[in-house]
């Protein structure tokens, strides 16, 4: 796929909002054949651990499911299957102490340069 087809996804909040809407991105790319990095940083490493109740404002999800809206849940597990790959940033979880076993077992945990290198020329949008 050419790199300019590519999508990096950089979420630097740990707002429910903002991880939703990452994964939303992330999930339709992917879905249209894009190859996708989604790298969080800082908050936003807490989308992708197992348990992602410590977001911001979490208890939105099941309002905007009750409204016929994909879950969080549903759109990780979208992105797992439609082969999106998931980076935590190692140095924002350091900055967070959130401990990298309870990340989901998809994600890797590397640096900002191996985002980079990762989506070189690709479209990067930060959330």
């Amino acid at each position: 796929m050419p790199a300019d087809a590519a999508l990096g996804v950089l979420l630097l909040s740990g707002s429910h909002d903002r991880a939703h809407y990452a994964f939303v991105a992330a999930a339709a790319a992917a879905a249209l054949g894009r190859d996708v990095v989604l790298f969080a940083t800082n908050r936003g490493c807490l989308a992708l651990c197992r348990d992602w109740s410590a977001l911001h404002d979490a208890d939105r999800d099941a309002r905007i499911e009750a409204n016929g809206v994909a879950s969080l849940n549903t759109l990780r597990d979208a992105c797992v299957q439609l082969g999106v790959r998931m980076i935590a940033c190692e140095a924002g979880l350091r900055a967070e102490a959130i401990d990298p076993s309870l990340l989901l077992p998809e994600v890797e945990v590397a640096g900002v340069a191996t985002f980079l290198s990762a989506v070189g020329a690709a479209t990067v949008i930060t959330i």
